[in-house]
């Protein structure tokens, strides 16, 4: 068997964005039992200066399109060469992140090559299905994270997905495959690249959940914008990022950009505290992974604490100002 990964950069950077190797670290995992290759497909005007670690999570091959012109997002140009990357490779799978990039490029990528497309999967398991063999488990939440759906495409290769960033965690183990790099060359036609393209100019946040060893979140039950500074100073208090559900987004609490869940931010601190969280299965699909989950809320019943490892029963208006007084006082 074989998995072929679109691989990205970040905008605005020369390094690899974070799922890249979540996605080389997976499809390797996939590919070890039947002693299958992952092989990378990078369409650019160079490569990333730290892709040598695609090889560290299990890579075989990293192929290279080069052209200066593809420097930026040129969806035509992009999917023509991937269609025939993967004409001449003919994997079995082909994951994308569901980035900005990968959202626009993936679709394309399966209309002109007629196979299915799953979007945003949370899980990827390789298994038998009825007399088709070995086939790909897409599994991604369905009907605003009420239930999880499993999707398979028993009849067309091949299999494609995307994967949001984090959601895939990197593997603990490093691999010491060798760094072997390949120039492509595709029919390129010059027609493809039209007047208008995308410019990816990176947005500069205050939030940066990757780095974050711990993250508080506020959720609904923090009552409003006022008593939500109480999640930043306890934030502060702990050297910690602020996170929050996606009621305390919706009710003007905080800015998006800091929503942790299904249609936020995926995230695995060493610790998370939701203060004020029901614990909705949208929101645990964003931090349920997380190495501790200590959990604060006045409602014994709420759902977040079936996932919490440690719980707190009280008003998190009290409990809260307590915490950040001990940490200041012991800081």
């Amino acid at each position: 068997m074989k998995t072929a990964i679109f691989i990205e950069k970040r905008a605005g950077t020369e390094r690899l964005r974070n799922v890249s190797l979540e996605l080389t670290g997976k499809a390797a995992a996939l590919m070890a039992p039947f002693k299958g290759e992952v092989v990378g497909i990078y369409v650019g005007d160079k490569l990333p200066e730290d892709s040598g670690d695609l090889f560290v999570y299990g890579m075989s091959r990293l192929v290279f399109y080069h052209n200066e012109h593809l420097k930026n997002l040129h969806s035509t140009a992009i999917k023509e060469v991937v269609v025939q990357f993967i004409q001449k490779e003919k994997p079995d799978i082909v994951l994308f992140g569901a980035t900005h990039t990968g959202r626009d490029i993936a679709p394309l990528v399966a209309s002109k090559i007629h196979t299915g497309l799953t979007a945003d999967c949370t899980q990827l398991v390789i298994d038998d299905y009825k007399d088709k063999g070995k086939i790909l488990y897409q599994i991604r939440p369905a009907f605003g994270g009420n239930i999880l759906a499993t999707i398979v495409t028993p009849d067309h290769r091949p299999m494609m997905a995307t994967v949001r960033e984090g959601v895939m965690p990197l593997p603990e183990h490093k691999a010491d495959n060798p760094v072997k790099v390949e120039e492509f060359r595709p029919d390129f036609r010059d027609e493809w690249l039209r007047n208008e393209f995308l410019s990816i100019v990176p947005k500069k946040s205050k939030v940066d959940f990757s780095r974050a060893n711990i993250i508080v979140s506020g959720g609904a039950g923090v009552g409003s914008r006022e008593n939500f500074k109480l999640i930043f100073q306890l934030a502060e208090a702990l050297n910690a990022e602020v996170g929050a559900s996606r009621a305390a987004v919706d009710f003007g609490f905080v800015e998006k950009e800091r929503q942790v869940g299904q249609t936020g931010s995926v995230v695995r601190p060493k610790l998370y505290i939701a203060c004020g969280i029901s614990g909705s299965i949208q929101h645990r699909a964003g931090m349920e992974e997380s190495k501790k989950i200590l959990a604060i809320n006045k409602d014994p019943n709420a759902p977040i604490f079936s996932i919490a490892h440690l719980g707190l029963v009280g008003d998190l208006k009290e409990v809260v100002p307590l915490m950040i007084r001990y940490l200041r006082e012991e800081g």
